[in-house]
């Protein structure tokens, strides 16, 4: 998040001499997920980040693919998923490929004997069901039903969860989760066009310093597989930081709609970018007001990318006989559209209360087991008229 941000205690200088009231010196860190070029924040701790009292022994989480190579449009019930009281166990990866892995989890306990960091992908986590507040070195973040929250990678983190019937929707992504370049100008600031703004933003609050010494697990992902780390001191024993990367959230409900006379194609739905895929909102909007408009989505060639349209809430007025959490993959070189009949339902609306996300992955996706137990049967018939 290119957004300057300055938090409890830091020195005047970088990289000077900064004492604790007894004399010892305060621990900086320097925390950036691209080398020493992009965005970063410099931390300060109690002690230093890195006192390992023992390491575990690390356990595969690595998805198991059933499908390489597909040209089938297909369907998932992402609600069917089985919940689980671990957070890390309920994460079901779907969908895989070099720029990033989705899934659907649904914890249904708090994460409080252990800390989790993704060393691999920046994540996006989206609440669908549930609510909580997300506890990390920068502060917190209290979440609900709509949020999007970005997580840096490595950034460790503790999800305390307000009920036990969560439902989310994540994305891993193995390049920076960012605001859509076109939305800002030069400087990082967003423009008036942008559907969303600053103001839009959660922002960590409430940092604690936890001086804290002890046995603390962290479970690191890191290739596939989770390494159970005890340091010696609480995480999140930081006095101070600035800098631009931290975890933040945003609403989908924030989320300004564009719309047009006639129907607009699916880049004005933009939230996201990273490298080979953007994220994309659907919510409540208008319809286009041409007299004889269709605001129905016309047919398209999904040559490029794969689609996959993650359903939240509302009549998504394209599909027939769609559920909350069902998830549909349009595959790349098939033309899709509209299901039978949703065209001429759609002529003469005003508005629509559709909720949905939207993942287009630039490069093909493989479909792993997980999802297979998920799939919809035969979803690639829906769109059969009667000849």
């Amino acid at each position: 998040m290119p957004i300057y941000r300055q938090v409890g205690k830091i020195p005047h200088k970088r990289h000077t001499v900064f004492r604790q009231p007894n004399g010892s010196l305060y621990h900086e860190e320097l925390f950036g997920t691209e080398g020493f070029a992009g965005i970063s924040s410099l931390v300060y701790h109690l002690y230093p980040p890195t006192i390992v009292k023992e390491m575990g022994e690390p356990y595969s989480v690595r998805p198991e693919i059933a499908v390489e190579d597909n040209l089938q449009n297909r369907s998932y019930l992402g609600f069917e998923a089985a919940p689980d009281v671990d957070y890390i166990k309920s994460r079901k990866v779907l969908f895989v490929n070099a720029d990033l892995h989705i899934g659907v989890a649904a914890p249904q306990n708090s994460m409080e004997d252990y800390f989790f960091k993704n060393a691999d992908a920046d994540e996006m986590l989206f609440i669908h069901k549930g609510s909580g507040t997300l506890n990390t070195m920068y502060g917190k973040i209290d979440f609900e039903y709509g949020d999007y929250i970005i997580i840096p990678r490595g950034t460790v983190y503790q999800i305390t969860f307000a009920t036990a019937d969560n439902k989310i929707l994540f994305v891993e992504s193995f390049s920076p989760i960012e605001t859509p370049a076109r939305y800002r100008n030069q400087y990082g600031q967003f423009l008036e066009h942008s559907p969303f703004c600053e103001r839009d933003i959660k922002f960590p609050y409430g940092m604690e310093t936890h001086d804290e010494k002890g046995a603390f697990t962290i479970k690191i992902k890191k290739r596939g597989l989770v390494y159970p780390y005890v340091y010696a001191t609480h995480p999140f024993d930081v006095v101070g930081y600035d800098g631009c990367s931290y975890p933040y959230a945003i609403s989908i409900h924030d989320f300004e709609p564009i719309t047009g006379r006639v129907h607009m194609p699916p880049p004005i739905h933009q939230q996201f970018q990273a490298n080979n895929f953007v994220i994309c909102s659907f919510v409540p909007r208008l319809y286009d007001y041409h007299p004889e408009a269709i605001p129905a989505p016309y047919h398209h060639s999904n040559i490029d990318s794969d689609e996959l349209l993650y359903y939240v809430d509302g009549d998504f007025m394209s599909r027939n006989d769609i559920q909350q959490g069902q998830i549909t993959l349009h595959t790349g070189g098939l033309p899709h559209g509209p299901h039978p009949g949703a065209i001429e339902r759609s002529i003469g609306k005003k508005e629509t209360n559709e909720l949905a996300v939207m993942i287009d992955p630039f490069n093909p996706v493989q479909i792993t087991k997980e999802a297979l137990n998920l799939e919809v049967k035969d979803y690639y018939h829906s769109w059969q008229y009667q000849l």
